[in-house]
């Protein structure tokens, strides 16, 4: 019998998640030439894209051009989305197994790191992301509250997310009032009374997480001086041999950039956005309220790890500095997917080039496989995915080509739409998409912005007269 993959018997395929992960596995499938697919993709959010509109920062445009690519993917015939489906809530992976020959699951990371340090629950300590997802407008995060009438905030991490969540408390109104930051978010900044963010990082300058892009800009606020202290981005012994080993020019303007900063005269500007180094929290303290008050900080000196990389090592030196609001952004984690394996250490699925292994046999399991942060971990940007998700779809198609697919019952089209509508009557396809991206661009249009976005599910669906 021959193997799926020609017009009469496409290869089905089920991508679970609508991120860049989940599209570049798409494209490379639906790209090929000599073997014929069919790709359904599933969230449980009836609108796509996943991080490129919910975690890219609304005053970042730029980077969300990305979403082009994957329109033109989404515009392939054989190409189908269920948005507003939940694979586990809707749709069980054994509900899958019975429509398509392979699953691809491209949930990322969905939970922060803890810090694990006294007082990390206290009122006014939140995990970076719910930042993120609440200025971005995520429904499942649209009903938070931050309390920005804290004069002082500190952001714990110095990675691209905590420099987005700094740059944006840093920001004027009129900075993101020409941006597609949802509604809500944007009256509460309007009255916030933030003067003084602090993003602090556990490591030096040289071991900086965050891009030059990204860093760079926070020099380049409307409304905010930029302070970086001398002392914390002079490279020690170990970082300078580092740095001189390496040779890495974007590492030398990185440092170059701060060295900048730490010399920088302030403007006067309303706010000041502050960047240290060498400092670790050891404990969030209180008020008789239970809200956050302060932070309690240790400097750091850096040593040498047996594996070679450099670590952060506290000292008996404490500092205790007033804070209202903390952000955590010290790491992302992946949360166990119903029916596969799962590394709670790593916080991946566990797998070979995508394919999911089973933690048994140590074989794959057949039909099976992950791309992006479920797969690698949280690491790289969103431009990473794309060889990620590529390799993954090759294993797929080497796959395929030595008949190592499921054995679906009912491996077709109207087959799989039965199934989700049965599961799921209020689903929502690319074609509704497409009418609610209208709404949102036409919303924003009067005011200059990109587009003003519907961020509740209910409202969704009642725009598409459900």
């Amino acid at each position: 019998m021959p193997q799926p993959g020609t017009a009469e018997q496409p290869l089905r395929v089920a991508i679970v998640g609508s991120g860049p992960a989940g599209f570049f596995v798409a494209q490379r499938l639906l790209n090929q030439k000599d073997v014929v697919v069919e790709v359904d993709m599933y969230d449980r959010l009836p609108t796509p894209f996943g991080l490129v509109r919910f975690g890219v920062a609304p005053d970042h445009q730029e980077i969300k051009a990305v979403i082009r690519t994957f329109e033109k993917t989404a515009a392939n015939p054989r190409f189908r989305f269920f948005g507003n489906v939940d694979v586990s809530a809707h749709v069980t992976l054994d509900d899958l197994r019975t429509c398509y020959h392979q699953i691809c699951f491209t949930t990322g990371a969905q939970t922060d790191r803890r810090m694990n340090i006294p007082g990390e629950d206290l009122l006014g300590s939140h995990a970076a992301t719910e930042f993120v997802a609440w200025y971005n407008g995520h429904p499942e995060y649209c009903d938070r509250t931050f309390d920005l009438s804290a004069e002082r905030v500190a952001v714990i991490g110095v990675g691209n997310v905590a420099v987005d969540v700094a740059r944006v408390l840093a920001r004027s109104e009129e900075e993101l009032a020409g941006t597609d930051i949802a509604d809500h978010a944007l009256e509460a900044l309007r009255e916030s009374r933030v003067k003084e963010v602090v993003m602090l990082g556990r490591r030096g300058p040289a071991q900086a997480a965050f891009t030059n892009a990204e860093v760079r800009e926070l020099g380049e606020l409307a409304g905010a001086d930029i302070e970086v202290r001398p002392e914390e981005v002079e490279l020690d012994p170990l970082s300078r041999a580092a740095v001189e080993k390496e040779d890495d020019r974007t590492l030398h303007k990185k440092l170059e950039i701060l060295d900048g900063f730490a010399r920088q005269t302030p403007a006067g500007k309303p706010r000041r956005l502050a960047i240290r180094f060498l400092v670790s929290p050891v404990e969030l303290v209180g008020d008789a309220s239970g809200r956050v008050k302060a932070l309690k900080i240790a400097r750091n000196q850096l040593v040498l790890g047996n594996d070679g990389d450099l670590r952060a090592k506290s000292t008996d030196h404490i500092e205790e500095m007033p804070v209202g609001l903390v952000f955590r952004s010290v790491g992302y984690h992946g949360i166990p997917i119903p029916g596969l394996p799962f590394d709670q250490k790593g916080g991946v699925v566990p797998n070979s080039h995508g394919r999911v292994i089973d933690s048994g046999s140590g074989q794959p399991m057949r039909g099976l496989y992950v791309s992006g942060w479920i797969k690698r971990g949280p690491t790289g940007v969103i431009g990473t995915n794309k060889p990620d998700g590529f390799e993954t779809a090759d294993a797929m198609l080497q796959d395929r080509a030595s008949g190592a697919l499921l054995a679906p019952a009912t491996p077709s089209a109207d087959a799989a739409l039965n199934m989700v509508v049965a599961k799921q009557p209020r689903v929502v396809s690319y074609a509704d998409w497409r009418k609610l991206d209208e709404i949102e661009v036409k919303q924003g249009r009067p005011a200059g912005r990109p587009r003003v976005k519907l961020t509740n599910v209910e409202e969704m669906l009642r725009a598409l007269g459900r």
